[in-house]
C-alpha cells in the first residue's frame, strides 16, 4: 500500500524536474560516467539510500555494474560485484517493475554476499529500447518511508525512458570510437607490412632482412622480446635464428628443439600458433614451464606466443614473441603477427628457392661448359691429331704435303687458342664467326674430308634461301661437328652425306654414313658423350633428334629443330 502518495501537481512537477534533469544525460558519451549520473539522478527523485545501474552486454549478461550511495572502501570489501542471481537475475528476466517492501521476503530473494549494506524495500525498473533491456536501474531503502511507491515507480521508469535513449547513444558512440580506433590500427598495420613487403624483399643477407624485421615487429607491437627459431637441413629441428630483446637473454631453455618437441616444436607441427599464459603458468606449473627459460617466469612477463612460419608449401621455423602488458595480444594483434609470421615464411621459402637455383644454375653451367669444350675445343684439338698423323704419314713419300698438314696444324692450333681466350673471356666459343650456317657446315666438311680422307657429300639449300634463328644454327653446327667426330674415331666409314632442309616452322639435318655402326638397345646417352650432348642440344633448342644404326649397317641422325625458338 502506498503510504506517501504524492498529488497530482506533484508528480507533474517532478515528472517537469526529471524531463529538465534528463536532458543533460543525452549528452555523456562515457557509458561508465552516464550509469553513475542515472544513479544518482534515481536516487534525487525518489529518495533512496542505495542505487546502481546494471549494463547488458549483447548476450543479455551482467556487463557493467555501477552502485551509488556505498562508499569506496565499502565496495572494496564485498568478494564480488553482483553475477544476476535473485532479484537482480528476475529483473534481468523480466519486461516490468518490480516493487517490494522487504527483499528478503521475495521468493527470488539469494541474500547478499559478506560485508554488503543491508537492504529492505527494493525498486528495480528494467532499462529498454523497444524490445530490447540494455540494463537495469536497482534501488534499496526509501529513506521517508517504509517502501517505494506507485509514484516512484512512475518516476523511475520515465528516468528508465531517457538512460535508453542516452545508454543507446553512447553505446553507438562507443562503437563507433572503438571502430574508428580498429581502423586506424589497421591501416598502421597495412603501412607496416608494406614496409615489412619491402624488407623482406630487399636485396640485402638474409640475416638482415631477418633483423629488420624482427625488430619493427617489436617496436610497432611494443613487445618485450622476439625470437626466430629456423628449420634445419635435416628437416627436424628447429634452431635459435635470432633474439631481440635486453628482459631475457633467451625465451626457451634450449636454442634447438625437435619438430613437435615443447611449445617450439609444436607450432612448427601443427601450424597453429601456441599460446603461454605466464601469469598462469607461475600459479598452476606444468610441462611448459621447464621448457622455459626460467628467467622468464621471473621476469614481468605475462604472455609467450609461438607462431609457426608458414610458407606457401611448408613450415620454415617459428616466430616467438613475449609481453608484459596487462591484457593479452588482442585478435586484431595477433591476426598481424599471423599475416607477418606467414610473409616471412613466404621470405625463408625464396631464400631456399633461391639457392637451390643458384646451384642448379651451376649444375647447368658446368653441363654446359663441358659441353662446348667437348663438341667444340676439344674436338678441335682433335682435328689437329688427325691432321698430324697424316702429316706423318706423308714424311717419307710426299714431304711438301707434309708440311702442308704441318702448317694447317699450326694454324688450326692457334685458331684454337684463339677459341679458347674467347671462351675464357666469355664462356663461349664462337665457331661461326660470321658465317652462315651453309658456310659454317662446308669448312666442316672441308676439315673432315682432309683430315679423314673420307668422301662426304652435303646437300643443303642456298644461303639466301635458309632463314632461321642463330641459336638453331648454332646447335645445327655443334651436332654436326659432334656427329663428324664420331664418325672419325668409331665409324671406320668411307662414305657420309650430310642434308639440311626446311619444311613448314622446321629444320632437318639428316647425317648418315655406312661406317660399322652399333647396336642401339646399348647406347648410353651419359654426360660427357657425343650422342648426349647432340641429344642435350637438340632439346635445349626444343628440337628433337633419332638415332638409327645396326652393326654393320652404318648409322643415321636425323634432328629437327623449330624455325622459331620456344
Amino acid at each position: 500500500m502506498d503510504t506517501s502518495a504524492l498529488t497530482r501537481e506533484q508528480l507533474e512537477d517532478r515528472l517537469v524536474a526529471l524531463h529538465r534533469a534528463s536532458l543533460e544525460l543525452v549528452q555523456e558519451i562515457s557509458p561508465e560516467v552516464l550509469m553513475e549520473r542515472i544513479a544518482a539522478l534515481a536516487l534525487e527523485q525518489v529518495g533512496a539510500r542505495y542505487c546502481a545501474v546494471g549494463m547488458l552486454d549483447a548476450e543479455g549478461r551482467l556487463e557493467k555494474f555501477i552502485p551509488v550511495g556505498m562508499t569506496s572502501a565499502e565496495i572494496r570489501r564485498m568478494p564480488h560485484p553482483p553475477r544476476g542471481a535473485g532479484l537482480i537475475g528476475e529483473l534481468m528476466h523480466n519486461p516490468g517493475a518490480i516493487r517490494v517492501p522487504d527483499i528478503a521476503s521475495h521468493p527470488r530473494s539469494a541474500g547478499f554476499p559478506a560485508h554488503h549494506p543491508a537492504m529492505s524495500s527494493f525498486l528495480g525498473v528494467p532499462i529498454r529500447r523497444g524490445e530490447m533491456q540494455l540494463g537495469q536501474i536497482y534501488l534499496t531503502n526509501k529513506i521517508n518511508g517504509p517502501e517505494f511507491t506507485l509514484d516512484d515507480q512512475v518516476v523511475i521508469e520515465m528516468l528508465a525512458s531517457y538512460a535508453a535513449v542516452a545508454l543507446s547513444n553512447a553505446r553507438l558512440v562507443q562503437q563507433l570510437t572503438e571502430r574508428d580506433a580498429e581502423l586506424t590500427r589497421r591501416n598502421e598495420n597495412l603501412a607496416l607490412l608494406n614496409d615489412m613487403a619491402s624488407t623482406l624483399a630487399a636485396p640485402v643477407e638474409f640475416d638482415i632482412v631477418l633483423e629488420r624485421a624482427l625488430t619493427q615487429i617489436i617496436e610497432y607491437l611494443k613487445l618485450e622480446v622476439g625470437e626466430i627459431y629456423l628449420r634445419e637441413e635435416d628437416g627436424k629441428h628447429l634452431l635459435l635464428n635470432l633474439h631481440r630483446g635486453d628482459m631475457v637473454e633467451q625465451l626457451w631453455a634450449s636454442t634447438r628443439y625437435r619438430f613437435g618437441e615443447g611449445p617450439v616444436g609444436q607450432a612448427a607441427v601443427t601450424g597453429q600458433t601456441v599460446m603461454l599464459d605466464v601469469a598462469d603458468l607461475r600459479e598452476n606449473p606444468n610441462g611448459n614451464t621447464a621448457l622455459l627459460n626460467p628467467l622468464v617466469i621471473e621476469k614481468p612477463i605475462r604472455q609467450v606466443a609461438c607462431f609457426p612460419l608458414n610458407g606457401p608449401s611448408s613450415v620454415y621455423g617459428v616466430l616467438c614473441v613475449a609481453t608484459n602488458c596487462d591484457s593479452s595480444l588482442n585478435e586484431l594483434e595477433m591476426q598481424f603477427l599471423s599475416a607477418i609470421s606467414f610473409w616471412v615464411g613466404t621470405a625463408v621459402e625464396n631464400m631456399h628457392l633461391n639457392v637451390q637455383q643458384r646451384r642448379l644454375a651451376v649444375l647447368e653451367e658446368r653441363e654446359r661448359i663441358g659441353m662446348d669444350l667437348h663438341d667444340g675445343i676439344i674436338q678441335d684439338i682433335y682435328a689437329v691429331g688427325l691432321t698430324l698423323e697424316h702429316a706423318r704419314l706423308l714424311l717419307g713419300d710426299d714431304p711438301g704435303a707434309a708440311r702442308q698438314r704441318i702448317d694447317q696444324a699450326i694454324n688450326d692450333l692457334n685458331s684454337t687458342i684463339r677459341d679458347i681466350r674467347a671462351y675464357i673471356l666469355d664462356l663461349r666459343p664462337r665457331k661461326l664467326h660470321e658465317e652462315n650456317l651453309m658456310d659454317g657446315l662446308r669448312r666442316l666438311v672441308a676439315e673432315f674430308r682432309a683430315n679423314t680422307l673420307v668422301e662426304v657429300n652435303l646437300k643443303g639449300p642456298a644461303k639466301e634461301d635458309l632463314n632461321i634463328p642463330a641459336s638453331v644454327a648454332l646447335a645445327l653446327f655443334h651436332i654436326c661437328q659432334e656427329a663428324l667426330a664420331n664418325i672419325a674415331k668409331h665409324a671406320r666409314a668411307r662414305h657420309v652425306e650430310l642434308s639440311l632442309w626446311t619444311v613448314s616452322e622446321r629444320v632437318l639435318l639428316e647425317i648418315s654414313d655406312d661406317g660399322r655402326g652399333f647396336d642401339t638397345a646399348n647406347m648410353q646417352l651419359s654426360l660427357g658423350h657425343g650422342l648426349a650432348n647432340m641429344q642435350t642440344r637438340a632439346h635445349n633448342a626444343g628440337g628433337d633428334i633419332e638415332f638409327t644404326s645396326e652393326p654393320g649397317a652404318g648409322t643415321t641422325i636425323l634432328v629437327w629443330l623449330p624455325v622459331n625458338n620456344p
